[in-house]
């Protein structure tokens, strides 16, 4: 009885030591290249975890409790089990938010759609999420994490956002307004976040698509990801992120496609952006969120990506008080036809303090731009300007640009550089940026300090 007893030990010891490897989590390094200097991302490996099919934990077509749950159960189970593959398999599945656990693949396979619910009671109660720069308690993004480690999105499926309810919040009626000026209001008093809750009848503030919160080592790669409340994809506050491959249809309200928001270490790449707003915006927090947190957005490359409409292909605020720097977009085409605003776009306010440097833009080709290829403005408030006072001044010095070989066909101006006369901007370099047709100035500019050095070829 004896030997038995220590025999099934034995075999339980071995069973699990064997479960442990299977499931393990493999963190991997890419080495990225920048001008400002090399960096290293990690991110997980789950070819060697075990896979969980929510068929299993009762997933049902159609039934949006029933795969809710499944998923949810799916993902605490790969968690439990030190790692896992959550599989969505072929089939439309109606479901409400996903929250993920740390050591988590959500992969969606070919011929799989998650349709997520237009209900807002789907994505309470609220979470810890934020809203233009400022944190607040909000609605949950439709899929979420929060302080989280090694996790990713894969596969070749879809992810979809109904719109029905989502697009008739997109007006910004009266009480809408308001709900947002309490908010300022409440981030310039420095407010705790439990007297933050922007979730009543009046507020309406849409969630993210996808938000990774506080989280490090994330993987999102593969999906299509059609429509969203809000921007599409947030690394808000992470580190270690990697995008790649990916497809972004979104033509709603402030439908940005990614914006890393104090968050480091990130590669974009492979991916085509068909956007409503900016198809890629960096930003670090709203006046005193960004000062509070001292996070700026940094290392931050993007490359190989296609732009089929959008306001911008690179924007950077005008939510930068936490700052940013080392940025570098390379060999991204914005198709001809595409609707755009510039190709890269810096926007900031005298409300903003933060920093730009160390931005970096080479091997760019687009159409026609409707104004043009390089836009800095020191400037621009929106619905801010008449709807809350300016609270604290603080400017923000912006310098280290550099621009070149960039060819489009049709623009107003080359570069329209405005900065503000009490912090002029400096160091702007352009080098064989190019276009086919000018219609009005060149360069535009105002506001640089001396011996500043704008140079370009132009045809």
């Amino acid at each position: 009885m004896k030997k038995l007893l220590v025999l099934m030990l034995f075999c339980y010891s071995i069973s699990s030591s064997l479960a442990q490897q299977r499931n393990r989590i493999i963190e991997t390094k890419i080495n990225v290249k920048a001008p400002f200097g090399n960096y290293n991302i990690t991110v997980p490996d789950f070819s060697k975890a075990v896979k969980l099919n929510i068929v299993d934990f009762g997933a049902a077509l159609g039934n949006k409790e029933k795969t809710t749950t499944a998923i949810a159960q799916a993902i605490s189970k790969a968690h439990e089990l030190g790692g896992g593959t959550v599989v969505v398999p072929a089939g439309e599945w109606l479901t409400g938010k996903i929250h993920f656990k740390s050591n988590v693949n959500l992969h969606i396979e070919k011929g799989a759609l998650l349709l997520f619910s237009a209900d807002p009671a789907d994505y309470l109660p609220a979470v810890h999420s934020s809203w233009e720069g400022m944190e607040c308690l909000n609605y949950s993004p439709l899929i979420y994490a929060y302080k989280c480690k090694n996790i990713a999105i894969t596969g070749e499926g879809e992810l979809r956002a109904q719109m029905n309810t989502w697009k008739t919040w997109f007006s910004r009626p009266k009480a809408h307004m308001e709900s947002i000026k309490r908010l300022y209001n409440l981030v310039s008093a420095y407010a705790p976040l439990n007297e933050r809750s922007m979730v009543n009848d009046t507020a309406n503030l849409r969630p993210h698509f996808i938000q990774f919160n506080r989280s490090e080592n994330i993987l999102l790669e593969g999906v299509t990801i059609t429509n969203s409340p809000f921007w599409t994809v947030h690394p808000y506050l992470s580190k270690n992120v990697v995008i790649r491959n990916i497809n972004i249809y979104a033509h709603g309200h402030n439908n940005d496609g990614i914006d890393p928001e104090m968050s480091q270490n990130v590669l974009i790449e492979n991916c085509q952006f068909d956007q409503g707003d900016d198809a890629i915006a960096i930003k670090s927090g709203r006046n005193p969120e960004g000062w509070r947190l001292k996070t700026p957005s940094k290392n931050i490359v993007i490359q190989n990506c296609t732009v089929k409409n959008g306001h911008q292909l690179l924007a950077l605020g005008s939510e930068l008080s936490g700052g940013i720097e080392n940025v570098f977009v390379n060999n991204c085409i914005v198709v001809d036809g595409a609707k755009l605003n510039h190709l890269i776009f810096i926007k900031t306010n005298e409300r903003m303090g933060g920093y730009v440097k160390n931005i970096y833009a080479s091997n760019l080709t687009s159409g026609k731009i409707d104004l043009g290829i390089l836009g800095i403005e020191t400037d621009v408030l929106y619905q801010w300007r008449t709807l809350v006072p300016t609270v604290k001044v603080k400017l923000t010095p912006i310098s280290k640009i550099y621009l070149e070989n960039i060819q489009s066909t049709n623009v107003k101006f080359i570069s329209r550089i405005l900065g503000d006369k009490r912090l002029p901007i400096h160091t702007v370099s352009l080098k064989s940026v190019k276009a086919d047709t000018i219609l009005k100035n060149r360069h535009i500019h105002e506001n640089f300090i001396s011996g500043s050095a704008v140079k370009s070829k132009v045809k």
